[in-house]
């Protein structure tokens, strides 16, 4: 690239229609034709949304359960036989019908990809988003290798999200980066001004 700047990649546009994924359908609970979801994203699971499993599209009748164990039922889903015939399959709902989040929120999906810079280096790219007892964390895998970093998505440590540039801007020496050698990997060329 000239003037030794590396430009942050282009922004994906957001299509309406494109489908989430809300979890899988577990375990039946009960004999209403409830099931656990596994792998929720607990925001997208509320009572009159809609969710496409089997090729098939129904509202969420009822929500129960915990964030982390949240259980559904679905409209025409009326029986336990009914709901362990959907067990392992994907749930998913339009990206139009998903909550807006509130500032300074956003959605692993956003996070995931995004190139992470200290100082004006570029040290890695978020893997995914971890979900830990005491906060989120993002796993960046490190452009010099090694076993990926955990960032604490708090605001000592998470400077700046730039989810339309697919950046974050998070300040090493709060995590004790400074002499680790975590940016050394990171060449001339990746500085940005």
């Amino acid at each position: 690239m000239s003037g030794g700047r590396e430009r942050p990649p282009a922004v994906a546009v957001r299509e309406p229609d494109a489908q989430l994924e809300a979890g899988r359908v577990g375990r039946a609970h009960g004999l209403d034709g409830s099931f656990y979801v596994t792998g929720a994203q607990a925001r997208l699971l509320v009572v009159g949304t809609l969710v496409s499993v089997a090729g098939a599209t129904a509202a969420i009748v009822r929500r129960a359960g915990t964030d982390e164990r949240p259980i559904v039922r679905l409209q025409g889903v009326d029986d336990r036989a009914s709901a362990e015939e959907l067990r392992g399959l994907s749930l998913t709902v339009l990206r139009r019908q998903e909550p807006t989040l509130a500032p300074g929120e956003w959605w692993s999906r956003e996070l995931e990809s995004c190139e992470v810079w200290d100082r004006g280096r570029r040290i890695g790219t978020v893997a995914r988003v971890l979900e830990l007892p005491s906060c989120e964390a993002l796993e960046v895998r490190l452009i010099s290798g090694g076993d990926p970093l955990l960032v604490p998505m708090v605001k000592d440590a998470v400077l700046r999200v730039d989810t339309a540039r697919g950046t974050i801007e998070i300040d090493g020496e709060f995590l004790g980066l400074a002499g680790t050698g975590a940016g050394a990997g990171a060449d001339a060329d990746t500085e940005r001004g």
